[in-house]
């Protein structure tokens, strides 16, 4: 039931920041954006409540892909909040709750998902991070599409009332950068903790997630640098910030899917 509650909230608060931004909805501005705030800030406290009963319990924590994909959508729902201070991102908060309300639907099973409540802090540390950094980049990838978007409505004259759900398209592309920078920081820290504290990791049975880890941790380091020492922008930058963003999903996702609900086991 509370699944349920958290989708309808985030549904309803990216319904009300969408029409906040439609001109034929200019009357209802102020009174959509109240709502917006209030129906997210319901679904991030009601989601927050709910995802704290469910990972964290007395044999560990409970980390299988429908828990985490729900606590990076807790994730996408904070960002998305805290964008649409700004007017002008309020129809990307939109897209990132419509995003976060998505991924709160359970698919799968727990089956091999505790994790020991031995962990060490270092280990926890490592795998916040990692979720963290996970997060950031999805945001990344949701605000690269609509640079897509907008960039080929702008190359066919396409300039209809629903351009106003996008921000202008130099700031959607200083948003990318800043959120592939920000995770770009987050997803070394992550490997570098990784290879910290987990020992021989190239021996357990998810060597491929690393391998797949350090490939896109290199495609994100790489545009980071081409931005900022070659200028880089445009479709370029955004098809290489995918490729990235869709070999981190093939480390983290695939390597759970495979091990929990093909094997049944757990990746620690």
């Amino acid at each position: 039931m509370s699944q349920i509650t958290i989708l309808l909230l985030y549904l309803l608060a990216a319904v009300a920041f969408a029409m906040s931004r439609l001109p034929r909805f200019g009357e209802w501005v102020q009174a959509s954006v109240i709502a917006a705030f209030a129906f997210g800030a319901a679904g991030v406290v009601t989601h927050g409540v709910y995802l704290n009963t469910e990972i964290y319990t007395d044999s560990g924590l409970i980390l299988s892909i429908s828990s985490t994909m729900s606590l990076v959508g807790l994730q996408l729902a904070l960002i998305a909040l805290l964008g649409a201070i700004v007017p002008t991102l309020r129809g990307m908060t939109a897209g990132l709750l419509l995003l976060a309300a998505l991924i709160t639907i359970p698919f799968g099973t727990q089956a091999a998902a505790a994790v020991s409540s031995d962990l060490t802090w270092q280990i926890e540390a490592h795998i916040l991070i990692s979720i963290f950094s996970y997060g950031l980049l999805a945001v990344g990838a949701i605000v690269a599409v609509y640079a897509l978007i907008q960039d080929k409505r702008l190359r066919s004259g396409r300039l209809a009332s629903g351009n106003h759900l996008f921000a202008p398209l130099e700031t959607t592309e200083k948003l990318l950068f800043g959120v592939a920078s920000a995770g770009f920081v987050g997803l070394l820290l992550s490997v570098v903790s990784g290879f910290a504290f987990i020992e021989n990791l190239f021996a357990q049975h998810l060597a491929h997630k690393t391998a797949l880890s350090l490939l896109a941790l290199l495609m994100f380091g790489t545009l980071v640098a081409g931005r900022q020492f070659a200028g880089w922008r445009g479709k370029r930058a955004v098809y290489l910030y995918l490729m990235g963003f869709i070999t981190l999903c093939l480390a983290y996702f695939g390597s759970r899917f495979i091990l929990e609900e093909i094997l049944g086991r757990s990746w620690s």
